[in-house]
């Protein structure tokens, strides 16, 4: 499973038992050191993180050494997924996508680019900021039949 995003590493260590192994990609270094500490403090020893703009290190290099995910987990920032990123995806063809977003406009944008191959099948809104209109966006998307 990837983890791309992954910030402190929250998401993919709490997926982390149902997972063989979780890659994780930041661009923010002191979030890595931060992900790798919490791997550790919570025992999860299959659990590795990178530190790179995900856009750029998510190229078929990176995925010849690491493998091929079957799940990708993804929470970008407000702008969303670069166009390259999202193409890397559509290339790999994981089977589950799940892509969590604090805007769901560029979240909209990223899906209809992912609909050539992924189809929406679970939305969950969260309001984490209540009396704002902020809002987090879950979306469970699965690769076409």
């Amino acid at each position: 499973m990837y983890d791309l995003y992954c910030g402190t590493g929250s998401i993919g260590i709490f997926v982390s038992k149902l997972a063989k192994t979780i890659i994780g990609v930041e661009a923010v270094g002191e979030a890595v050191a931060d992900a790798r500490e919490n791997a550790a403090i919570n025992r999860i020893h299959h659990a590795f993180f990178f530190e790179g703009d995900v856009a750029g290190i998510c190229n078929d290099d990176f995925f010849e050494i690491h493998g091929r995910p079957d799940t990708i987990i993804t929470d970008p920032p407000r702008a969303g997924m670069h166009e390259k990123l999202v193409r890397k995806i559509l290339d790999l063809e994981a089977s589950t996508l799940v892509y969590v977003s604090c805007n769901p406009a560029t979240q909209a944008r990223d899906i209809n680019l992912l609909d050539e191959k992924y189809q929406v099948t679970k939305i969950q809104p969260v309001d984490m900021f209540p009396h704002t209109h902020h809002i987090e966006n879950v979306v469970q998307l699965k690769l076409k039949g």
